[in-house]
């Protein structure tokens, strides 16, 4: 009877992919299609795509500063992480991966699947860049003399 209850019951993951740049929704599409395709074919369920967007690197990925960031959230066993992570091994868009682990034993009748969810990601560097924040190095001379005035009195 435990042997039934087991079965049923699958582990949640987590992957993480980075994806060139220079893709455009179109080719994201066709991948998340893809890992959609792996995961219903090897018996999981894919809860939700989530598309971060566009980000800076904390370093050059595949010669790249910039990066297009994908996350999926499904339910399988560790057979389909492998095959998920073969796959995103052999296509060229996708430069690197993370899977996680998130919990065990969930069952998939109590996870229900979401709408996928595209976020803007960060801003492009040929917008502009960001004012800075006047910090107290910045302040006007006289307004710092007069602070430095005032602090004998109160001590």
């Amino acid at each position: 009877m435990a042997e039934q209850t087991t079965a049923h019951h699958l582990r949640e993951y987590e992957t993480i992919f980075l994806v060139k740049p220079d893709l455009t929704d179109e080719g994201v599409d066709k991948l998340k299609d893809r890992v959609r395709g792996i995961v219903n074919r090897e018996g999981g369920k894919l809860i939700r795509f989530t598309v971060w967007g566009k980000k800076k690197t904390m370093y050059p990925v595949a010669k790249q500063p910039r990066a297009i960031y994908v996350h999926a959230s499904y339910l399988g066993g560790h057979a389909l992480v492998a095959e998920v992570e073969r796959n995103l091994r052999n296509l060229d868009e996708v430069t690197r991966w993370l899977s996680v682990k998130v919990a065990d034993d969930i069952d998939p009748e109590t996870r229900p699947v979401q709408e996928d969810v595209k976020l803007a990601g960060d801003m492009d560097e040929t917008r502009g860049a960001v004012p800075e924040r006047a910090g107290p190095a910045s302040a006007a001379p006289d307004v710092i003399e007069s602070l430095d005035e005032e602090a004998p009195e109160e001590a």
